[in-house]
């Protein structure tokens, strides 16, 4: 990451800058309220790309209690800094962040014409799983795509069930 970087938790602190980047996109905006509800609750997690500055970037994680996948509900870089890898530097936080949740997949949507967005994915090792009817709110579909994070825990196998035996060797 190159040194005038820094990605960290949003902070409600954060929230002008939050809403001042994502009013630079015309649909699907995330909200105040909603902001604020994703940076103050549990599952979770608001992540912001700056450089001392000014705000260039946000990811938000979604995860629920009892999953093992997490949801990248969103991830934007200012249009002015993109193609600098910040993407990237973002989904790859965004990734540690399910992570240290106990989140073995993250899977997200987005708009099929998005050529961009999914070069990114594809080459971060996301693949397309499904296509999504109606899912925006000006109702066009959705691309979902989904990553292992990290390989899934083995089940346990139990052992063989002991029979003692009075037969001698």
């Amino acid at each position: 990451m190159p040194q005038d970087l820094l990605i960290r938790r949003a902070r409600l602190a954060d929230l002008a800058a939050l809403l001042v980047l994502e009013a630079r996109f015309p649909t699907d905006r995330v909200s105040r309220t909603s902001f604020r509800r994703l940076i103050t609750r549990g599952r979770a997690q608001v992540l912001v790309c700056e450089d001392g500055e000014a705000m260039l970037g946000n990811a938000v994680v979604l995860h629920r209690a009892h999953s093992r996948a997490a949801r990248l509900y969103s991830l934007i870089v200012h249009p002015d800094h993109r193609g600098r890898g910040l993407g990237g530097l973002l989904l790859e936080a965004a990734e540690r962040a399910a992570a240290s949740k106990g989140c073995h997949r993250m899977f997200l949507e987005l708009r099929p014409n998005n050529a961009a967005a999914q070069g990114l994915y594809l080459k971060h090792g996301y693949a397309a799983v499904e296509t999504l009817a109606d899912f925006y709110e000006d109702r066009s579909p959705a691309l979902r795509m989904q990553k292992l994070l990290v390989a899934p825990e083995p089940r346990a196998v139990a052992p063989p069930a002991y029979e003692p035996s009075t037969a001698t060797v």
